[in-house]
């Protein structure tokens, strides 16, 4: 016989019970100690998609600009080759469609926050509506001093160089009188100036005068086939000098 088959066969006692049976009839656990009870519900899941519709895809939103992709090697162009790649690898029924977000130079910001504005991301979108627009500026108009030889913008100096004031000035001086080009060039220009232009080039100084004038421009008139004109409107003002101009005949 076993020994197993002789400690059934022995009559239990309190003070000779086989330790094998004493093991079946082990104290409770202590309150200290863990106990097991029904396993607990497992916490529910959040979906990234609301009840009634279903996912048909993703967007991934990378920023990275041409720069910072040249500086590791690589391209926007191989960057999304070797994305579609893999999504082709992964599943090979799925369809894919890149598209590259524009922003002008210099915009500030992460690169990824402006590839979201400028793809239209909802959640982009509301952010950026939620902060607070600026005042729109209001026009103080502008103000040709003569007298000191300055145009101010709403109240900011506009950076004219020396000759685009002596053109504006000129032009000022004759108000309502279309100047012709060949007239420009003989009066601000002299004949041994290295800079003399022609009636074609003398638009090219025109244009920057323009440039500068800002939401201005418009006070210098392009006459077509024939010149430019001063034309004052009601946020223009002249401020003359107590002496005739020596550009006035």
């Amino acid at each position: 016989m076993s020994l197993a088959t002789i400690d059934l066969a022995v009559p239990t006692s309190r003070a000779a019970r086989p330790v094998r049976e004493t093991s079946l009839h082990a104290a409770p656990p202590l309150r200290s100690q863990p106990t097991q009870g029904p396993e607990a519900p497992a916490a529910p899941k959040i979906r990234a998609v609301p009840t009634g519709t279903e996912a048909r895809g993703f967007v991934l939103y990378v920023g990275v600009d041409e720069a910072k992709a040249l500086a590791a090697g690589t391209d926007l162009g191989a960057i999304v080759s070797a994305l579609k790649k893999l999504t082709a690898e992964l599943v090979p029924d799925s369809d894919t469609y890149a598209a590259v977000a524009l922003a002008p130079q210099g915009a500030g910001g992460r690169d990824v926050d402006v590839v979201r504005l400028a793809l239209q991301d909802p959640a982009a979108l509301a952010k950026h509506r939620q902060v607070e627009p600026e005042e729109p500026s209001v026009r103080q108009g502008i103000v040709v001093d003569l007298s000191r030889k300055r145009v101010t913008l709403d109240e900011q100096v506009a950076p004219l160089t020396y000759k685009e004031f002596e053109l504006l000035q000129y032009l000022v001086l004759r108000e309502g009188r279309t100047i012709d080009r060949a007239e420009l060039i003989s009066s601000l220009w002299s004949v041994g100036d290295e800079d003399v232009p022609n009636e074609r080039t003398i638009d090219v100084h025109v244009r920057r005068l323009r440039s500068k004038l800002g939401e201005y421009e418009e006070i210098v008139r392009t006459v077509r086939g024939v010149g430019y004109r001063f034309d004052r409107h009601a946020d223009v003002s002249i401020r003359h000098t107590t002496t005739p101009s020596p550009d006035l005949f």
